[in-house]
């Protein structure tokens, strides 16, 4: 599984490498280095480093149940977690965020709440599964 979580980001900065190569072989040490810095930009961005530490989900529940605080059941490389999370900015630490590829628990309850699909996010608040919220909805939870 871990390694599942690193394939994209990985290809990303392999394929930034390879353009890097082709670019200060072709005399281009500027544009090599720009075009290197973007792809590990990109590389960064895709993986699961950019999101807040993930909890298991019976650890996400139990703690939900005790704060109140919405579960954010995400997984590395989901373009609509992404843009979740930069949305969310720095209030997405508020949130219990569980990768539904390092638990099995965690991505059946999403398949439980997406009719047997494995659409992320899928945010739980109050008990209650929305499937690829608004942005807006999930931070006005976050802020009450």
């Amino acid at each position: 599984m871990t390694r599942r979580r690193w394939t994209l980001p990985l290809l990303v900065f392999a394929l930034g490498g390879a353009l890097t190569a082709v670019r200060a072989a072709q005399g281009g040490p500027g544009g090599a280095l720009a075009s290197l810095l973007i792809f590990a930009l990109l590389a960064a961005a895709v993986s699961p480093l950019v999101f807040p530490r993930s909890t298991g989900a019976a650890e996400a529940r139990r703690l939900a149940e005790a704060d109140g605080r919405p579960i954010v059941y995400w997984r590395p490389g989901c373009a609509y977690c992404l843009r979740l999370r930069t949305r969310l900015g720095f209030r997405a630490r508020r949130a219990h965020w569980v990768d539904i590829w390092r638990d099995p628990e965690a991505a059946a309850a999403v398949r439980e709440a997406a009719g047997g699909d494995e659409t992320v996010p899928t945010v739980v608040v109050a008990g209650r599964a929305h499937v690829n919220p608004d942005p807006a909805w999930v931070r006005s939870r976050l802020t009450a």
